[in-house]
Formats: structure tokens, C-alpha cells, sequence
């Protein structure tokens, strides 16, 4: 399992705290729902903090962390939120002090023993351990559903990390040590302009790696394909499957 040391977000940073999809309120509620107190909440894999604000609405103190730097300078500031550069496997909160624990598109890249035995460390008894993710977008007019399902397969197919596989399967192969907490079905879905399509591919990790490669951004000609079908003035439907695995530490 990959270490969380391969940081493959610094250079896509800027778009991605711009452009990423937030999660809708009731996954929050319902997570805050499952953990024994309100008291600590550690968002691991923080990012540009999406998670970590809403959960700081719901808990007294929380923790974001993240390898990249960058990341975390984009994620908005609260009293209550603390962020701290550091590692999943290494967090640096006492024994026994979290109510719950957090990945918001992240875990498949831990080194998922190591993680576990963090999170067994920090939780108190009967605390929680959620993680989730998203799984390819679906747009709800079919010739930029294949003109985007061309480009994330062909064009940038190569430079996809291979952990993504894990993402595209909803973690269904990783090891989950815990016992379960039955899930309810959330919904994210928005209604995006043109260019929020747009700067939201941009913020994809393989499209980072292939601008460092090649030197130009895969997305401008992409734009001009999608143009044909998408004028500026108008919005469309843009839906992401998610998936999420709880369970809780007796």
C-alpha cells in the first residue's frame, strides 16, 4: 500500500480548493451522529479543508491534516479547526482523544496498517472511522459525457496514479478492520457552468502529472471540443457516485 508521502496534489493545488465539489450537509450530520461525543473530530487527507470546515460546525475542536503544504494554505480558517502538515500514519493527537475520524477521498493513498493502528490509537472507545470518496462524473448531456470519458481515458489514461483503481472500485479491495456501521446513500450533485467543468478537470492529479510532462494543459483542447456542444450562458447537471465505509472501535 502507498505511503501518504507521494504527494500528487501541491501542483494542482490553486484549482483544486477552487473547483472540488463540496459534500452535501447531511453526510455531515449523519456523521456527526455516529460518533460518541462532539468533542474532537480529525479530518485526515484535509486538503483544501472542505470536510474539516463542515465538520467544525458540528464539533468542538478539529484537526485537518495533510502532507501538502499548499493545500492546507487554501483551506479556510476557523477558532475551532487546527491544521497541521503531517502524515496519516502519524497524526500527532494524544491517545484516546478523537470522537471521530475522517478521509474524504484520500484513504487509498495510506499505508493502511500503519494508518489503522493511528486511528485504533486515537479514538476513544466506541469512536468512529469514516471514510468515502467519489467515483467518475456523470453529465447529464451525453456528448460531453464521451467527449470527458474520452479525455480521462485516452489523453490522460497514463498519468492516472494507480491508486486511483482503488477509487473507481469504491475501495471495495481495500482491508476495512472494523466492525460496520450500515451507511445511507448521499447525493452530490451541482449544477456547474462551462468553465467549473472545466476547472474542476484541471484540478485532477493526472492532468497535473501530464502538464509536467509535456509541458501544456491536456484541458485547453478538450474546452474547445466540449465548446461546441456548451455555450457559456447556461448550466448543467454534474453528478458524482459516492461511496463511503464506517465502522466503529469497541
Amino acid at each position: 500500500m502507498t505511503a501518504m508521502s507521494a504527494d500528487h496534489f501541491t501542483p494542482v493545488a490553486g484549482q483544486y480548493a477552487t473547483f472540488r465539489p463540496s459534500y452535501p450537509d447531511e453526510l455531515f450530520d449523519w456523521l456527526a451522529g455516529i460518533a460518541p461525543q462532539r468533542g474532537v473530530a480529525w479530518d485526515c487527507g484535509a486538503g483544501n479543508g472542505q470536510a474539516t470546515v463542515a465538520l467544525a460546525k458540528r464539533f468542538k475542536h478539529v484537526l485537518g491534516t495533510d502532507i501538502s503544504a499548499a493545500q492546507l494554505a487554501a483551506a479556510p480558517t476557523l477558532p475551532n479547526i487546527e491544521y497541521r502538515v503531517a502524515s496519516a500514519e502519524a497524526c500527532g493527537l494524544p491517545d484516546g482523544s478523537a470522537d471521530l475520524v475522517t478521509v474524504a477521498q484520500a484513504m487509498h493513498w495510506f499505508d493502511l496498517p500503519k494508518f489503522y493502528a493511528e486511528v485504533r490509537r486515537v479514538l476513544k472507545p466506541r469512536g468512529a472511522l469514516a471514510a468515502w470518496g467519489y467515483n467518475r462524473l456523470l453529465i447529464a448531456q451525453p456528448d460531453i459525457q464521451k467527449l470527458v470519458d474520452r479525455f480521462y481515458e485516452e489523453k490522460i489514461g497514463a498519468y492516472w496514479p494507480v491508486e486511483r483503481a482503488h477509487v473507481e472500485n469504491g475501495y471495495r479491495d481495500l482491508p476495512f478492520p472494523f466492525p460496520r456501521i450500515n451507511v445511507p446513500q448521499f447525493s452530490l450533485h451541482k449544477d456547474w457552468s462551462r468553465e467549473q467543468l472545466l476547472g474542476y478537470l484541471r484540478s485532477w492529479s493526472a492532468v497535473g502529472r501530464f502538464k509536467a510532462v509535456n509541458g501544456y494543459d491536456p484541458v485547453d483542447a478538450l474546452a474547445e471540443e466540449i465548446a461546441v456542444f456548451w455555450t457559456e450562458d447556461r448550466t448543467c447537471r454534474v453528478e458524482w457516485p459516492l461511496f463511503m465505509h464506517a465502522g466503529q472501535v469497541n
